[in-house]
């Protein structure tokens, strides 16, 4: 990588590090953007907060907890058109639901995560899922819609948990 990349690489973690810590309702503490990132007003970050190419949309609230960590590509979507409104396919107005993600979540590369949804402690997403109703802790999912289909060692989890081995 050549010196010019290295420099607007490191700009683009700085500038969107501060934007999100702007933008956002609050964060407890360090939050670290690989690749470009964004957040809305209503978006209550903990601390050690890693998005690499995150973006939120809508007017539901987001909270996510602590040591969470994001692949590229991934999306928070908040808001939704009203199909049960007064016009055909939808009308004019919206429906937000909030989402709640957990301390010690992983979303692999390209989620998408709907209103509605909150995603259990130490829960890992499998890359290109849709996740659309909620994942408890632990829980391995992945899939259209996202499904749990193994868990972590929760003895481990907790072990490395209580020991604050946290990436």
């Amino acid at each position: 990588m050549g010196l010019i990349q290295q420099i607007r690489l490191q700009f683009n973690k700085t500038y969107y590090s501060m934007r999100i810590k702007r933008r956002a309702a609050a964060f407890k503490g360090r939050v670290y953007t690989g690749d470009k990132s964004f957040v809305t007003s209503k978006t209550y970050l903990g601390n050690n907060v890693c998005f690499n190419g995150m973006s939120m949309f809508g007017e539901g609230k987001i909270v996510i907890g602590d040591n969470f960590h994001s692949g590229v590509g991934c999306q928070i979507i908040t808001s939704f058109h009203n199909y049960e409104g007064s016009l055909i396919p939808y009308d004019n107005t919206f429906v937000s639901k909030d989402v709640i993600i957990k301390d010690n979540v992983w979303l692999g590369n390209n989620v998408i995560i709907l209103g509605g949804v909150t995603i259990g402690e130490g829960a890992i997403i499998q890359a290109g899922s849709v996740v659309v109703s909620n994942i408890p802790d632990c829980a391995i999912a992945g899939g259209h819609p996202a499904k749990v289909f193994k868990y972590r060692d929760k003895e481990h989890y907790y072990e490395l948990k209580s020991k604050k081995k946290f990436h």
